[in-house]
């Protein structure tokens, strides 16, 4: 069981990150078109997703994979916000949203640390 989760998480992680690097080229290969406009964005919070769920499989701390996801996200939704046009009425919200949860986590950590 604990082999099938392992290679159940690498393959999530894999699937992921090819979202966040080559979004259109997963949607032609999985759906037989290319990718385009919003579906971009949505494309890679998927993968960051799929990257955070390989995590949270993967034997280990399913606290490092929440850490991950949250982090990740605030950071790529800020990207788009600085340099894209992509900024609907909740997008900053959001971004606050998951560096406050981000840095409650890291804060957590610490603490259970002592």
């Amino acid at each position: 069981m604990k082999r099938l989760l392992i290679l159940a998480a690498i393959g999530e992680a894999l699937t992921g990150a090819a979202l966040v690097v080559v979004p259109s080229l997963v949607g032609r290969w999985l759906l037989g078109e290319d990718l385009a406009g919003v579906a971009i964005p949505v494309a890679r919070v998927t993968g960051i997703a799929l990257i955070a769920l390989g995590v949270a499989c993967w034997p280990g701390p399913p606290f490092l994979a929440m850490l991950l996801y949250s982090a990740a996200i605030a950071l790529y939704l800020a990207s788009l916000g600085f340099v894209g046009s992509l900024t609907g009425t909740l997008l900053w919200p959001v971004v606050v949203l998951h560096a406050i949860l981000t840095a409650l986590l890291i804060s957590a950590s610490i603490k259970q640390g002592d």
